[in-house]
């Protein structure tokens, strides 16, 4: 967020960090302009923290997966909204260009969380796959994006001082596939709430981030019958 921030300012301290902390709670989760979200620039639009969820049904059992980004990447012109490519319809003339030193510059960060019974390498095959979503909403990974995917599972619950061998369960191999299913939709999504989320922001030396026009943005998918 060098561009929106006065990123050499240093303004973040000791007690913001804890106090975030403190703040940490469960329920619906704040999207757009919060957090580490404030600065963002997503597809040329103004961006921010992104969240969103998904069912799988694995054999018998049911699995939640969820995504968390913060979106900061993207040129205005790869954005695409399920499937259509919405960024290429919204001109500079009617929202204007946040004036971002380079084009498509910028760095997403993705956690994904499963509820899942999962090994490590297990995990690393989840993470991999929110990259399927990124793409899905445009992004290609530019050469200066320093993206970043984690995934983690809850599905074991090992103890701390275990004294003796424990035992631990896992899915198979083959029965993955409703929970990378599940991540690429939940990741396109978190994405798609990030922007929607996010609200016109005047930043350091009177830089400008707009929002993505979501009246505009309902008209561009009725007329493609994306939208009822």
């Amino acid at each position: 967020d060098g561009w929106l921030n006065d990123i050499n300012g240093f303004h973040l301290t000791h007690d913001h960090v804890f106090a975030a902390l403190d703040a940490a709670a469960s329920g619906p989760v704040a999207e757009g302009n919060v957090g580490g979200g404030t600065g963002m620039i997503c597809h040329d639009f103004k961006g921010g923290i992104g969240t969103s969820s998904r069912v799988a049904t694995v054999g018998s059992e049911q699995y939640t997966v969820g995504a968390l980004v913060q979106a900061n990447y993207g040129d205005r012109r790869d954005l695409r909204v399920d499937g259509a490519p919405i960024g290429r319809e919204i001109s500079e003339a009617e929202v204007p260009l946040p004036w971002l030193p380079e084009p498509g510059s910028g760095s997403i960060i993705i956690v994904v969380a499963t509820d899942a019974p999962l090994l490590p390498y297990q995990c690393e095959r989840l993470a991999q796959r929110a990259t399927v979503g990124l793409g899905r909403v445009g992004g290609i990974g530019h050469n200066g994006s320093g993206d970043i995917f984690l995934a983690f599972a809850t599905g074991n619950h090992i103890p701390n001082q275990a004294q003796s061998p424990t035992d631990v369960s896992y899915l198979p191999n083959r029965m993955m596939n409703p929970l990378f299913y599940a991540t690429v939709e939940a990741v396109e999504e978190a994405i798609l709430n990030a922007l929607t989320a996010a609200e016109t922001l005047v930043g350091f030396q009177g830089r400008t981030a707009h929002a993505l026009p979501l009246d505009r943005l309902q008209t561009l998918l009725r007329g493609r019958r994306i939208l009822g």
